[in-house]
């Protein structure tokens, strides 16, 4: 028989290393005529404005930033809508200068830019 392990001789599990430092997914959802979508407010080129600036601002790839497309993030109120990850940070954009603002500031700073977060409340 052997001795129970004690719990102070178990290693505590080592954090996993996340692949990305930060992810970043803009919702390119588009819903029925009739119905509010990020589609509808020039999410795709939200999207494609941040991949370009993000490769040449040299974050991406492994252990940078990644830049993907999403469906619905079911928060069609404050659209277009991105969130960055692993902070959570909810984002709602107008234009290629918000974009700009997002990349330059969290995404290669880490600070979020306050007045471009989405309020709390807004869903769908």
């Amino acid at each position: 028989m052997t001795a129970p392990i004690s719990q102070d001789a178990v290693p505590a599990p080592a954090k996993a290393a996340s692949y990305y430092e930060r992810h970043i997914f803009f919702c390119l959802n588009q819903r029925p005529p009739g119905e509010d979508s990020c589609a509808n407010h020039q999410a795709q080129e939200g999207f494609d404005r941040c991949k370009s600036q993000v490769k040449a601002a040299g974050l991406a790839g492994p252990g940078k930033v990644r830049v993907n497309k999403a469906g619905c993030l079911d928060r069609c109120a404050g659209g277009p809508v991105a969130v960055v990850y692993p902070e959570a940070v909810w984002y709602s954009y107008v234009d290629a200068h918000d974009i700009d603002e997002i990349v330059e500031s969290h995404l290669k700073n880490g600070q979020v830019v306050e007045r471009l977060l989405m309020p709390a409340h807004l869903g769908r």
